[in-house]
């Protein structure tokens, strides 16, 4: 067997070995399960809906009625209570209405409100799935390179083996300096080994960020490398029908699917909420009634003759005159105030609408050079590098060229595996874009005829 095929079958079994002795897999369906079941964000967004609906209830209750106990007439000559008739011992009750529907309108819109938040959740749920999916991208890329340059440093350590013989023996045309560049590349190929292990250990530790509780964390101090189910085919493509829309930039389709984006839905909750706020200003045009009621005991006089005890009742009401500075003006910023939501819900989609062509444009060049190296340069680059060293074996060639078309076959493959991961990342972006909301909604692709 060539010292070739012998190196490379080592390296296999190697990295074989390693990884049935190291950690459990970790796909990125459980990465994302576990992304989602540790991210306090979501917890933390359910207990503000919780609140805001229990202050719904609370808004659609009438105010508290005023109860009062007093004195009145009391003579300040001696402080008598039966001295005057009109002294009297006073209890009273006060209840003011709500103006209009306030109520009732006020606890719709604290209820709209409350229905932005499982859109927030999914939104969450979206992003927390493509910013996992992206890290774990990055852990991946990173061992794949370790991996490709260990296989290649076997290599490199085996010819300059080779290299050093002939030279000490005399045998084939070896320099001195073919022996030197050998040490050379080697020692490069340990500094690409140094850093990418670097990078794991960066790109795994901001993948624990979002996996692992934080009091957790600690304990993964010393230990932050993960190992990586490296199927991906496990990785839900995107349907054609939707990739042929962004190409062809079909706005009807592309307007329905964002439309039902869970960003958005978001927005539009809170303009519905904003619809019942002018409805809310609007009450302050209403009249506020008041109802008040007493009774107002007296003692018997000086002689004990009984003197009759009061009941009273009453009607208040506060009539709005004045509305020019105060109700118009509420009710103007309630208006202005949903035009601004609705320019923020136009915002959004134009940006989200661009940057899914950003992505989608990016993709496109991903995939067509990920064709291109599969069809083209790796088989060429691989054939160099086997030729190269066929002529060198057969002291037909230089030890330089050999080595140059070793590493330029590594830097290739390297390529290819970023290449691979950007396209990756890129359609995970995509996904983003194109989440649709399930909160009592059809599928746009289902609405189309």
């Amino acid at each position: 067997m060539c010292p070739l095929k012998l190196t490379v079958l080592m390296s296999a079994m190697i990295i074989t070995t390693a990884n049935a002795n190291g950690l459990e897999a970790l796909s990125i369906d459980k990465a994302i399960t576990l992304a989602i079941q540790n991210d306090p964000w979501l917890a933390g967004n359910k207990y503000r809906e919780t609140a805001i609906r229990e202050n719904s209830v609370a808004a659609n209750t009438y105010p508290e009625p005023v109860v009062s106990v007093g004195v009145a007439n009391l003579p300040v000559d001696g402080f008598v209570f039966n001295q005057e008739p009109m002294t009297q011992l006073k209890f009273g009750v006060s209840q003011m209405l709500p103006k209009g529907d306030s109520l009732a309108i006020r606890s719709q819109q604290l209820q709209q409100t409350a229905q932005q938040f499982p859109f927030q959740r999914e939104d969450r749920i979206a992003q927390l799935r493509m910013t996992v999916s992206s890290l774990w991208f990055d852990v991946y890329r990173a061992q794949q390179s370790i991996q490709l340059i260990e296989q290649d440093r076997q290599l490199f350590a085996q010819l300059g083996e080779i290299a050093q013989v002939n030279y000490s023996s005399a045998l084939g045309n070896v320099r001195q300096q073919d022996i030197v560049r050998a040490q050379l590349e080697l020692s490069r190929l340990d500094d690409r080994l140094t850093g990418l292990r670097a990078q794991e250990r960066q790109a795994s530790a901001l993948l624990m960020e979002w996996i692992v509780q934080p009091e957790q964390q600690w304990q993964l101090s010393q230990s932050l490398q993960v190992k990586l189910d490296e199927n991906l085919n496990q990785i839900t493509p995107i349907p054609e029908q939707t990739l042929n829309a962004i190409a062809i930039n079909d706005q009807r389709l592309l307007g329905r699917l964002l439309q039902a984006h869970p960003s958005i839905m978001s927005i539009e909750q809170r303009i519905s909420a904003s619809d019942s706020s002018i409805e809310l200003a609007k009450q302050d045009y209403q009249p506020q009634w008041g109802l008040n009621a007493s009774y107002a005991y007296r003692a018997d006089d000086s002689s004990g003759a009984s003197r009759a005890d009061f009941f009273s009742i009453g009607v208040t009401v506060q009539v709005p005159l004045f509305t020019s500075n105060k109700q118009d003006r509420q009710v103007s910023a309630a208006v202005n105030e949903k035009e601004a939501m609705k320019t923020d819900k136009l915002l959004m989609l134009r940006s989200m609408m661009y940057k899914l062509q950003s992505a989608y444009a990016e993709y496109q060049g991903l995939k067509e050079r990920q064709q291109l190296y599969k069809n083209a340069i790796l088989v060429q680059m691989r054939e160099q590098a086997e030729a190269s060293l066929t002529a060198y074996t057969n002291d037909d060639g230089d030890f330089a060229e050999v080595v140059r078309a070793r590493i330029a076959d590594l830097n290739a493959r390297l390529d290819a595996l970023n290449i691979q991961t950007n396209l990756l990342k890129a359609r995970v972006q995509i996904q983003y874009f194109l989440t649709q909301s399930t909160i009592g909604l059809t599928s746009p692709m289902e609405q189309l005829p």
